[in-house]
């Protein structure tokens, strides 16, 4: 696809003054909600007003994952109060477009690989991310709002209402537990996300546990604590290893999985008396630690119904051989073998559907996408859950989308309007995995402000890899620079896993950047036998 990037205030219209395009999309004036999918190269001229404004576009030979063309146009993040910024892409036909325009929220690289898959979704006219990032509005997957206030509910009402923004997706769980996703349905926008009650999945471990116990889904023995002297006691008599976790959201740092005593009554002690999680850490489960293979498993729910996604597997663990503390996610596959079809619907049937109906029940219904973080226990070789998440998986998602290839806007519409029944997702055969590049440091504390090199290089380096991008900005010179813990999501395809698994390190090893690190074994519970990129 070719892209071109338009800058206008909400209340101009656009007439050109070039009669090439007499027939094409600028051969009449336009509003703000008329947001189009045309390819124009060259030169081009036309005016606002008594401004005149000339755009040189050019295609270059640079390729996305699916092979497609995308403009050496240059592309930032924009205020949405001054100077929206509008992407369109170059697969349309001349006039009107009937599909929706889409709005995803947040910026990181979940957010990134929805509104790759979105853009790439024929029911899909434009998408727009807030706050986006830079790697986002440098790809042309979509059009960066940076500055929209994701937590003032009246700021992305006004928004939608004045882009004709036709569905919202949340991708971060923080503005799902606010009760974004409630405030937007009250005013009539179709959003893909949770109400803050149903939310409570996951901003609750302790809730998530009272459904499981009231339903009879299959988890980990616990109890919950305020005390800390009463949750040392407890500790002391299930005895290490033991798993401690923060009731409420911890930015995936909530979890300590101690392996001595001292350990666990240290993190009781951080939780309940230092208050370091605040709010979120003044309740604690003790949970049962359960031996096994994790493996991450999504439904996409649409309140009474649920459909299964296919199967990933992450690795939490910051250090080869899975060691060291847990972090966000720092790589992961896709289909996890782990997960047999007999597994899937095993897990859809005593986990999903019984959370469905039972959320359906206590009066919440759940319309989002669930992430069931389970372990497959080496005992009994059965799902237990460990975990609930009400948003799609980072970095889970970017395997997943890639892989997809049914319509994503319209799957998720389908969704916010109680349509899953019968649907069904279609997927690319092979494999998926991405590699996770991360500030030293993380997950304790790291620079900001490094710079990043050769990004197009790794880009292309070998077939079908995807560089999604987390936690980057641009430095004033135009290089891009880390901004987070997790970076980048170098992901690839391939016929098989260790295809995918030697594409992705290959790519990786392009990119110069001193003040990152990686894993070197993504995969490797699936591909044991083989020998790792090392690390440069």
């Amino acid at each position: 696809m070719a892209f071109t990037t338009l800058n206008f205030s909400p209340s101009l219209k656009l007439v050109t003054n070039n009669n090439s395009f007499n027939n094409g999309f600028f051969g009449s004036q336009f509003s703000k909600s008329f947001l189009s999918s045309k390819l124009f190269l060259g030169s081009y001229s036309f005016s606002v007003g008594t401004l005149s404004f000339t755009i040189n576009h050019q295609s270059s030979g640079r390729h996305h994952i699916n092979g497609s063309r995308w403009s050496s146009a240059a592309f930032r993040c924009f205020s949405q109060i001054s100077e929206p910024s509008v992407s369109f892409d170059g697969d349309g036909n001349n006039g009107a477009s009937e599909g929706v325009v889409v709005l995803v929220i947040g910026g990181g690289g979940r957010e990134h690989a929805l509104c790759y898959a979105l853009q790439r979704s024929p029911s899909c006219d434009a998408v727009f991310c807030a706050p986006g990032n830079a790697g986002i509005s440098s790809s042309g997957n979509a059009t960066c709002i940076s500055d929209l206030d994701i937590s003032d509910s009246s700021a992305v009402i006004s928004f939608c209402r004045n882009w004709s923004v036709g569905l919202v997706v949340v991708g971060p769980e923080a503005p799902l537990v606010s009760g974004l996703a409630n405030d937007l349905v009250k005013a009539g926008i179709p959003t893909f996300g949770p109400s803050a009650e149903a939310a409570a999945l996951e901003g609750s471990k302790n809730f998530m546990k009272n459904i499981c116990d009231k339903y009879g889904i299959p988890t980990a023995k616990y109890q919950t604590f305020s005390d800390a002297s009463a949750a040392k006691q407890y500790i002391k008599e299930q005895g290490a290893p033991i798993v401690i976790k923060a009731d409420g959201l911890a930015a995936g740092k909530g979890v300590i999985v101690a392996m001595m005593l001292e350990e666990a009554y240290e993190a009781v002690d951080s939780m309940l008396v230092e208050g370091v999680f605040g709010s979120a850490g003044c309740r604690v489960i003790v949970e049962e630690f359960l031996e096994g293979e994790e493996a991450s498993f999504f439904a996409l729910v649409d309140g009474e119904n649920a459909i299964p996604m296919e199967s990933a597997q992450d690795h939490k663990r910051v250090g080869d051989g899975d060691t060291g503390p847990n972090t966000g996610g720092m790589g992961a596959y896709s289909p996890a073998p782990v997960l047999t079809k007999e597994l899937q619907s095993l897990v859809m049937e005593s986990i999903i559907l019984p959370t469905v109906k039972g959320m359906s029940a206590e009066g919440c219904k759940f319309v989002g996408v669930l992430y069931a973080g389970l372990m497959i226990e080496k005992k009994s070789g059965l799902p237990k859950l460990i975990e609930y998440n009400v948003r799609f998986g980072d970095p889970e998602c970017q395997v997943l989308m890639v892989r997809l290839e049914s319509d994503l806007a319209k799957v998720l519409l389908a969704a916010c309007r109680g349509e899953l029944k019968g649907v069904s997702l279609n997927w690319s055969p092979g494999s998926a995995m991405v590699v996770v590049m991360a500030s030293k440091g993380y997950p304790g504390s790291y620079e900001k402000g490094t710079v990043i090199q050769n990004l197009e290089e790794a880009e292309h380096v070998t077939p079908s890899v995807k560089i999604f991008h987390a936690g980057t900005a641009f430095d004033s010179d135009g290089n891009f620079i880390a901004t987070g813990g997790r970076v980048l999501g170098i992901t690839a395809k391939g016929r098989d896993l260790e295809e995918a698994r030697d594409r992705a390190y290959q790519a990786v090893e392009e990119i110069n950047w001193p003040g990152g690190f990686y894993r070197q074994d993504i995969g490797w519970r699936a591909l044991p036998q083989k020998q790792f990129a090392k690390n440069a």
